[in-house]
């Protein structure tokens, strides 16, 4: 709060001093209230952040263990089951071009 210049008898505005701090008491109070819950997001994102880290990490272990497993690997169905795609279902990437590359011409109208 600032320091207080005015002396408690008198009005500003139609407000005493103690009417005015009432007034700005909530206002106050709300903003402490967000910066408080602002503090706890973003301590609550950094928490989830490490957590993700070391998430990542042993996740990419477990997949690479399924990728090496010769009873599973990249065509298995819990290679599939875990978000992947069995390499089966991929499609090879080789696109050709229709009339051998070229485009005809548009015809006169």
């Amino acid at each position: 709060m600032p320091p207080r210049l005015a002396t408690t008898a008198k009005t500003f505005g139609g407000l005493t001093l103690a009417q005015f701090e009432a007034i700005v008491t909530p206002c106050q109070t709300s903003r402490q209230t967000i910066s408080n819950l602002e503090d706890q997001m973003t301590h609550a994102i950094n928490e989830r952040d490490t957590s993700d880290e070391a998430f990542l990490s042993k996740a990419q272990l477990v997949v690479n263990g399924v990728l090496a497993d010769p009873t599973e690997g990249p065509d298995s169905s819990l290679y599939e089951a875990m978000g992947y795609t069995r390499k089966s279902e991929r499609r090879s990437g080789l696109t050709r071009k229709a009339n051998g590359g070229t485009t005809p011409p548009p015809a006169p109208k």
